[in-house]
């Protein structure tokens, strides 16, 4: 049975997000939300591989970030339906969909079979979830095609 959220989540999903507000890692949300854009598994494997670059940074303190958070729910510490609401975990999704269409060759290249694996089973372990990553994938696919036709012009 899923856990109930109570006070003590909601002081942890505070603390998340106050977490969030830190200089750097609002640096690293803006470009994995704005500038990060990759088409490919090797599109994300250039960066992760960039180490010391200013995105390599950014690639893992943003996936480290949703992965630890979600671990709080897969360990039950934390509320998945709390967590999962779009104004808690909304960005989680969009990364999350960002690399999903590629996900299983990412995991073969970076030898890490669990490679965003916490975020994908929160993700996908509720039927809200699910839905929230269909109109996510939807929404990023859409963003992707629009961005390919401003380059294109």
């Amino acid at each position: 049975m899923p856990k109930k959220p109570t006070a003590t989540d909601a002081q942890l999903i505070m603390q998340l997000y106050d977490l969030r507000r830190e200089a750097e890692i609002r640096k690293a949300r803006s470009w994995w939300l704005g500038e990060f854009w990759p088409q490919s598994a090797d599109d994300f494997m250039k960066i992760a591989g960039a180490m010391g670059s200013q995105e390599n940074n950014w690639l893992r303190q943003v996936s480290g970030y949703w992965s630890m958070a979600a671990s709080f729910v897969l360990h039950g510490a934390l509320s998945e339906e709390l967590f999962l609401q779009p104004a808690v975990s909304g960005e989680m999704v969009f990364v999350f969909a960002k690399v999903q269409p590629f996900l299983k060759e990412l995991r073969e290249k970076s030898g890490d079979p669990q490679m965003f694996g916490n975020i994908e089973k929160v993700i996908t372990g509720s039927k809200f979830g699910r839905e929230r990553l269909k109109l996510t994938l939807k929404r990023v696919e859409a963003m992707r095609e629009k961005r390919a036709l401003a380059k294109a012009s």
